[in-house]
């Protein structure tokens, strides 16, 4: 019985080394020893839930502690930037892999290892896919500061249709002599960084951000 845990703990750890060598390559903040980590602290709380059901407690709730306590670990790699939130891939991937440590804990080989490659397959193929998915139609927020008297709103919109854009959010104000305007516009990746030198080269634009 020793060495069958022994065991599972040991392709536990190569599971955790394998996705987390994915994630140490893409520098992104859960790599090789955190994954690893995770899927042999999950692997472990497994195996003592089961063992120690046999005589005092209920394996289903150690399983649901492991559950919780990775779901803390998860929020700790989410960041939100503006309007955007990076590092939800990442928190998946804790999330995962604390599954995947769970089933080889309990000894479902067969079916641990084939979630494990689907998760590789996801991580390394899809990539491409997003970028290319991202490059045809892309979402950003600009935010314009211009002269109250340099530019009109309509030909603000006009500018962003010009340039093959989709305006599908936008919103205006006034401070300290500028109209500060804010538009989400949708777009292919190029067509948006075209605008953004035009924007930057413009003489009635005091400030960008996109």
């Amino acid at each position: 019985m020793v060495s069958e845990h022994l065991l599972r703990l040991l392709l536990a750890a190569l599971i955790g080394a394998v996705i987390g060598a994915e994630r140490e390559f893409r520098d992104k903040a859960a790599g090789l020893r955190t994954i690893i980590l995770i899927c042999i602290g999950s692997c472990l709380f497994t195996i003592f839930g089961a063992e120690l059901s046999r005589e005092t407690t209920d394996p289903t709730r150690i399983t649901a502690a492991i559950v919780s306590g990775v779901g803390f670990l998860g929020a700790g790699v989410i960041f939100r930037r503006g309007r955007h939130s990076t590092g939800i891939t990442t928190a998946a991937v804790i999330w995962c892999s604390a599954a995947l440590g769970m089933g080889i804990g309990g000894g479902l080989y067969a079916l641990t290892l084939a979630a494990a490659a689907g998760v590789l397959v996801v991580l390394w193929m899809l990539p491409p896919v997003e970028r290319y998915i991202d490059a045809t139609q892309e979402t950003k927020t600009y935010d314009l500061r211009c002269a109250i008297d340099a530019i009109s709103i309509e030909a603000l919109h006009q500018t962003f249709e010009d340039a093959g854009l989709k305006v599908i959010d936008c919103s205006h104000g006034k401070r300290d002599g500028l109209v500060i305007s804010e538009f989400e516009v949708v777009g292919k990746h190029d067509r948006h960084t075209a605008l953004i030198h035009e924007l930057i080269e413009a003489a009635w634009v005091e400030q960008v951000d996109a």
